[in-house]
This record gives structure tokens, C-alpha cells and sequence, in this order.
């Protein structure tokens, strides 16, 4: 009887094993085969840029930035894609459109609340953390199970803007800078032109597209252009700027040097551990204390050309002498910083252009005598110094050409004026509107291509014009992007003249004036007159006098009859 008993207890155990066996598989089903998908699509199954799979030894052709791109598509319904340009060398120019609805196109944003930001990568294609870093930022955004920005940001990225460019990837591209070992590409595109001298005289498919399809279609609030500085020496792997012209309106410089940058670079040195300063160059190499100051203000940069369109533009220079890895990661969080920004503050960003738009129309409308345009500049450093961690230098000079400045091994700090202030040293009235009398097509085209509304009148009229007689004229020794710049000297004359059927009326009294004055005005520093589009009418082929300049100022309100160019 016990033994019946003991073989009873001994079964009885042999089933609570098989059925805690049975449960413990199935346990280890759930963890192993169910939560471990959910890690996996998060983790190991995530696109990784060739910056991240290489260990930061190379950077993206154009065939892997495309690849990455297709698959974001295919584990995400957040991203469309659309089309920038097509490239001089036949390459699609793809720009990524995120959102959460991702809009079919901007009209579907109309009383969304949503704003649009863009960021564009490569514009120089040796220049590459900005292409890896969006990329990644791209990914990082729309993979999460609850995307960050989206329910009040649409996030444009253009990462490879420069398609040609790039895909002339070498090692001994750049050889200065740190890195990546595997090569980068070269600065121009295919036309051999420099894409950031291109924001006025707009002959590249890239600009072009940019304007088009970008400016003039979704119309950003703010534009982010990513670049890699090789100037001086300093341990801040981040530097960046905002539009400095003065023709564009200036409460939209003071927001972002002020208020905007300032907030951006605490939270990325506080939460991201990344340092950044405004970017720059010591003034003089033999005495850095004499001050730090950026390019010029000219619109051919393209982040200036923004601002006149009355938006926000951040030029963001990555350190050429920081690792490749320290350069794409400071990127990267440099424009998450910024998204964090523009997301906690997008009401009040959206008001200020909307003044500032609104404050431009109505000056066209009626201009006083205080409404001018700046034609020089003078340079002035702002109220406060910036500190730079940088190290002692050695300037070798040389017998032709800049001089060779060598980093010493003792680091120093610099504290010192930072020269950004361009303000307007002669200026001209502000006109009512500009007229062009000898149409030439390339022109229309020009203007047209910028955005601006152009009329035609529909019949002769005479007016009392400003006009500009030519007293001197002078072409560039040297081509700089295919042109010979002009420069010019003359005297303003109001007279009355005849206008026929035709002539082109361009008005003040819309959002791109300040665009339009800087394209027309005789004596701008970067307009078309600069860039050869009116050689032929300023210097005659036939005789040695020169001619007046064929635009001419209105300088008050007058009704006429006229029609849209579209």
C-alpha cells in the first residue's frame, strides 16, 4: 500500500514538472518572440546612415542616400518624398516632407497650425556632417513610437543637395580637415558653380529648384544650411549664424542674434553637452583680440538671401578640425536644438514674419522719406563679446598669398568683439515701384524665378521718374562664378520719360520687395546689374558713352493700367 502511494506521489510530481515546463516554454515564447520585436524595430532593425555603419570612417554616396530614404519609407507612413531639382548631371534631388498627417502638399496646411522648417544639407559636397546628420535626425524622428515635433512642426530635409558634388567623392578632397578617412565630395556641382554664391543670380537647377519648389511652395519659416568651417582654431566643434543684411527687416535679425541663437546654444551646451559659438574668424591672426567676425552680408550667401524674404535662416558651420564623429554628432544635436526651439516657440516665430511681411506691403504702398535702401555698409561688433576656447597661434607668413597660421600645443581663451552689425552707411529712397522699359525675356524670366509679382502695362504713359546716368563702370580682373562683377559709380536724375505698352512694373508694395530691390537697385553690391544681366543696355556695342542704367524708380503712387505676368 505504501508503494501504490509513492508511485502516486511520484506521478503526481512527474505531471506538475510537465506542466510547469509547458508554462515556463510558453513564458519564454512571450519574451523572446513577442517583446523582442518591438526592441528589435527600434533598435537593431533600424537604418543606420554609412557615417554610423562605417564607424565614421565614410560618408553617403548618392545611391545610399537614396536607399536609406526608400527604407524610412517603407517602415514609416510619415515621410513623403518629393522633388527639389533635377541635377546638370541628370540626378533626382530628393526632398523629404515628414509629418504627422504628412500634408499632400502645402494647401492641406491651411488653417492647420502646423509651421514649416527646412533643412538643407551638402550644399558643398565636401562638407558632409550635415547630410549624415539629418539623415539621421530623419530617422530618429519618425521611427519613434511617439514622434517628437510633429503635431506642431512639418520637418522639409533636403540631405544631399548637391547630388554632383558628392558623388565625386575622394581622399584628397579636404585633406585638411579631420576626417572622413574614406573621402569627401568636391564644393561646386555640376556646373562648377558654388551653390552658396548663387542666391541672387539664380543659374543653378539647385537654387532654382530651391526657390521653386521650396521657398515659393511650402514657404519655411526658417531655413537651416549646413556647411563645415576649415578656418580658425578652436576647440567648439559648432559655429553658426543668422542672415546679417540689413535690407531685410531688421526686427528678424535682432530676434534670432538676441533671443533665438542665444536659447539654442545654452540648450545645446546644457542638455547635449555641446559647444558652439558664432561663427567667425579672427580679424587679425597677429592680434586675435581685434575681433571675430563672419562672411558678408551680400544675398548671393544664401542664408542672407533668406532673410530678405523676411524668414529665418541659420548658417550652421561644423569644425573642420574636430573628429568626423564629434562634427556629424554636434550636427546632429545642433538640429535637434533647434526643432526644440522653433517647436516651443512657433506662435510667436509665426507672428514676427507675419509683421514683418505686413510692415513691408504697407511701406511699398505709400514710401516715406525715411523707408530707404542700404547701398553700404558699415561694420560694427555687438553689445556683447563671445569667448572662445582656441589656442595660441603661429603666423608664418608667405611670400604670395594668406599667410599660414599653425596651432601651438597651449590651448587660450579669447574674449572678444564680435563684429555682425552691418548697418547702412548711404542710402537711397525706397521706391513705389520699378520700371524696365527694354524688356529682355532672361530678365522677366529672372524676376519671375525669384517669386516676384511682375506686371506689364497695357498702354503708354508718361511719367516722372528717377533715373540713374552711368559715370563709370568697372568689370572684375578676375571671373568669379562664370562673371565679370561690375561695379559701378552715377548720379540720380528725376525726369520725365515716355513708357510704352510692355513695360515691366514691378511694385514695392508686396512681401520680396526688399528681394526686388536688391535684384533692381543700381547701386546694390549683389543685384542683376553686378552680375552682367544688363551689360548689353549700359554699354553701348556702337558708341564709347555710356548709357543710363534701363531700370527706373517711381518714387510716388500712380494709378495705371496694367496686367499680371504670370
Amino acid at each position: 500500500m505504501r508503494y501504490k502511494n509513492t508511485m502516486k506521489y511520484e506521478n503526481y510530481i512527474r505531471y506538475e514538472r510537465k506542466i510547469f515546463f509547458i508554462y515556463f516554454s510558453l513564458i519564454l515564447l512571450l519574451i523572446f518572440c513577442i517583446f523582442p520585436l518591438s526592441a528589435l524595430s527600434s533598435t537593431e532593425q533600424k537604418p543606420l546612415t554609412v557615417a554610423e555603419a562605417s564607424n565614421f570612417t565614410a560618408t553617403s554616396r548618392y545611391d545610399d542616400v537614396t536607399s536609406f530614404i526608400k527604407e524610412l519609407q517603407r517602415k514609416s507612413s510619415l515621410l513623403r518624398v518629393e522633388t527639389l531639382c533635377v541635377s546638370p548631371e541628370g540626378r533626382t534631388v530628393p526632398l523629404l516632407v515628414i509629418g504627422e498627417p504628412v500634408p499632400s502638399s502645402p494647401l492641406a496646411l491651411s488653417g492647420d497650425g502646423r509651421a514649416v522648417v527646412y533643412i538643407q544639407a551638402n550644399i558643398h559636397a565636401g562638407e558632409v556632417e550635415g547630410k549624415e546628420a539629418s539623415l539621421m535626425l530623419a530617422r530618429d524622428i519618425i521611427l519613434k513610437e511617439k514622434p517628437p515635433f510633429l503635431d506642431k512642426l512639418v520637418i522639409l530635409i533636403a540631405p544631399i543637395f548637391n547630388a554632383d558634388g558628392n558623388e565625386k567623392i575622394n581622399p584628397a578632397n579636404r585633406r585638411n580637415q579631420a576626417g572622413p578617412e574614406k573621402g569627401v565630395g568636391v564644393r561646386y556641382n555640376g556646373q562648377n558653380l558654388d551653390l552658396n554664391r548663387d542666391g541672387i543670380k539664380l543659374e543653378s537647377p539647385e537654387v532654382q529648384g530651391l526657390v521653386r519648389n521650396v521657398l515659393m511652395r511650402w514657404d519655411p519659416a526658417l531655413l537651416v544650411d549646413c556647411h563645415t568651417t576649415n578656418g580658425s582654431y578652436h576647440e567648439e566643434p559648432v559655429t553658426y549664424v543668422w542672415g546679417l543684411n540689413p535690407n531685410g527687416d531688421t526686427s528678424l535679425i535682432k530676434y534670432m542674434r538676441e533671443k533665438m541663437m542665444p536659447s539654442i546654444n545654452k540648450n545645446l551646451r546644457e542638455k547635449y553637452k555641446v559647444l558652439s559659438i558664432p561663427y567667425g574668424n579672427f580679424m587679425d591672426f597677429n592680434n586675435p583680440e581685434k575681433g571675430w567676425r563672419p562672411s558678408g552680408p551680400q544675398p548671393r550667401y544664401l542664408t542672407n538671401y533668406i532673410s530678405l524674404r523676411n524668414r529665418l535662416a541659420i548658417l550652421n558651420e561644423n569644425y573642420a578640425y574636430a573628429d568626423y564623429k564629434t562634427r556629424v554628432m554636434g550636427c546632429y544635436y545642433f538640429l535637434l536644438s533647434i526643432l526644440e526651439y522653433c517647436y516651443d516657440h512657433k506662435d510667436g516665430i509665426a507672428q514676427l514674419i507675419h509683421s514683418a511681411d505686413r510692415k513691408t506691403i504697407q511701406r511699398g504702398m505709400r514710401p516715406s522719406a525715411d523707408d530707404t535702401f542700404a547701398v553700404e555698409y558699415d561694420l560694427k561688433p555687438l553689445k556683447d563679446k563671445v569667448t572662445i576656447l582656441g589656442w595660441e597661434m603661429e603666423v608664418i607668413p608667405r611670400e604670395s598669398g594668406w599667410p599660414r597660421v599653425k596651432k601651438k600645443d597651449k590651448k587660450k581663451t579669447y574674449r572678444v568683439p564680435y563684429f555682425s552689425d552691418f548697418v547702412p552707411k548711404r542710402s537711397v529712397p525706397f521706391p513705389y515701384a520699378y520700371l524696365i522699359p527694354k524688356v529682355n525675356p532672361e530678365i522677366t524670366e529672372k524676376l519671375l524665378q525669384h517669386g516676384l509679382a511682375v506686371e506689364k502695362l497695357r498702354e503708354p504713359v508718361s511719367l516722372e521718374v528717377e533715373s540713374f546716368r552711368i559715370k563709370e563702370i568697372k568689370g572684375a580682373s578676375r571671373l568669379f562664378q562664370g562673371h565679370y562683377l561690375n561695379s559701378v559709380k552715377g548720379e540720380y536724375h528725376l525726369e520725365k520719360k515716355e513708357f510704352p505698352e510692355g513695360t515691366l512694373f514691378i511694385a514695392t508694395a508686396q512681401p520680396l520687395a526688399n528681394v526686388a530691390a536688391y535684384l533692381l537697385e543700381p547701386e546694390s553690391d549683389d543685384g542683376l546689374l553686378v552680375w552682367n544681366f544688363f551689360d548689353r543696355y549700359v554699354v553701348s556695342q556702337w558708341r564709347r558713352e555710356l548709357q543710363s542704367y534701363p531700370v527706373y524708380r517711381l518714387l510716388k503712387p500712380v494709378n495705371l493700367v496694367k496686367e499680371s505676368i504670370e
